[in-house]
């Protein structure tokens, strides 16, 4: 019996499998590498131009003439090949394709890490090179060694202030940021019932960060029903019994808040243990926590409030930002203090929107904390929303209570 990675890819762990990508993506960072080594490459055309999408997320508006210039010939490539192209203001990629592109049983590649988000839906999603990319692009396929898979079985519910950040946290802790390397992982157990998929989003988006390949959740009726509401079918993906090379257990009941510290994912804490740390930025966003669920929640715990940092909220996609704004969300946030950015990564990569100067602190939710990521010399902090928000309130790093976000 095969591991949901095994049966997707079609061979069993360690064995190379040419496979078809079904969806192939790039942004406006790593598009412009990967258009370029499809020219050096001597391409005509796009194999498979409706599996085929551009996003601009990265820098967008653009910072520079130099990258408005490089966008503008990406943008002239996608329109010239009919590829699927969503300009500034779109969204970012990863979420993109969670709105109703991304079905259960494909294969997805993305020229950026964080492609593995799009397990959530039981799909093998994974990251390439630029230069990988390309050629997926001239050939429509590209190959695989196929990954041994770790079980992260889950048991319990969420109590409290504890949100799936936490548990993707937790995971990264006790992997390690090497553990999972070249490995898939698998949430399976009961626990799982209680992940919406925006919560699904989020684990499987920094398995990444314990070097893993992908991270897979099985599609169950909350799949099928979150696709439904897109105007998609999907069928169910029962477990099979198979063999993993790892389990790790976590109890959703047991989980408390929790931060990484400057500069290792890894470096995972109770966030009681830093509470205190003043704070001179908070930024909530990114990939891994900028959709509309994460936006409600922070607009619960400032509803009538004022932030006492200065706090950016980046909405992941467009149409995360229409929903918050028909639904109040984003008054909510303007009047707590809060500055509101365009969809997209924002301040994530460092680029703009958001920098950090020399010694500044920024409590983040997103997916990494390298040294100067945001900013030379920039100290950041990762948590979940409802720390962000009790912390935005505070100037400092506080403990969120789950009267807080209930």
């Amino acid at each position: 019996m095969a591991t949901l990675s095994e049966r997707i890819l079609g061979g069993p762990a360690g064995t190379y499998v040419d496979v078809r990508v079904d969806r192939a993506f790039a942004h406006d960072g790593t598009g412009v590498l990967a258009r370029e080594a499809w020219c050096e490459m001597g391409c005509q055309d796009v194999r498979n131009p409706g599996g085929t999408y551009i996003f601009f997320d990265h820098i967008a508006p653009a910072n520079t003439g130099t990258t408005a210039t490089l966008q503008a010939e990406l943008r002239s490539f996608a329109m010239a090949r009919g590829l699927h192209f969503s300009d500034v203001g779109g969204g970012i990629c990863h979420q993109l394709m969670a709105e109703g592109i991304v079905l259960p049983g494909e294969v997805v590649v993305g020229a950026d890490s964080h492609t593995c988000t799009l397990g959530a839906f039981g799909a093998f999603a994974t990251g390439v090179g630029a230069t990988d990319m390309a050629a997926i692009w001239a050939s429509g396929g590209t190959w695989f060694r196929v990954p041994e898979t770790i079980a992260i079985r889950l048991t319990g519910d969420f109590t409290g202030a504890s949100e799936a950040k936490d548990l993707a946290l937790a995971c990264v802790r006790d992997l390690g940021m090497d553990g999972a390397n070249y490995r898939a992982l698998e949430f399976i157990g009961d626990g799982v019932e209680g992940i919406p998929i925006s919560g699904r989003l989020t684990c499987s988006n920094m398995a990444v960060e314990a070097g893993a390949k992908a991270g897979l959740f099985y599609a169950d009726n909350e799949t099928v029903s979150y696709l439904a509401g897109y105007g998609l079918s999907a069928a169910l993906q029962e477990r099979e019994d198979c063999t993993y090379v790892g389990e790790l257990d976590m109890n959703l009941s047991d989980l408390q808040p929790l931060i990484a510290s400057h500069h290792r994912v890894d470096k995972v804490q109770k966030v009681a243990d830093l509470a205190g740390t003043p704070l001179d930025q908070v930024f909530v966003g990114t990939c891994t926590n900028g959709r509309l669920d994460d936006l409600e929640r922070l607009a619960r715990i400032l509803h009538r409030k004022k932030v006492r940092v200065r706090t950016i909220v980046v909405p992941a996609s467009r149409r995360t930002l229409q929903e918050a704004t028909r639904s109040g969300v984003v008054d909510a946030l303007l009047s707590a203090g809060c500055i509101v950015g365009v969809p997209g990564c924002g301040p994530c990569l460092g680029a703009h929107m958001g920098v950090l100067g020399e010694g500044e602190v920024c409590l983040s939710t997103a997916n990494r904390n390298f040294t100067n990521r945001m900013g030379v010399g920039g100290e950041i902090l990762l948590s979940s929303v409802a720390t962000a928000g009790v912390s935005a309130l505070r100037g400092e790093v506080a403990v969120p209570e789950a009267a807080d976000v209930r």
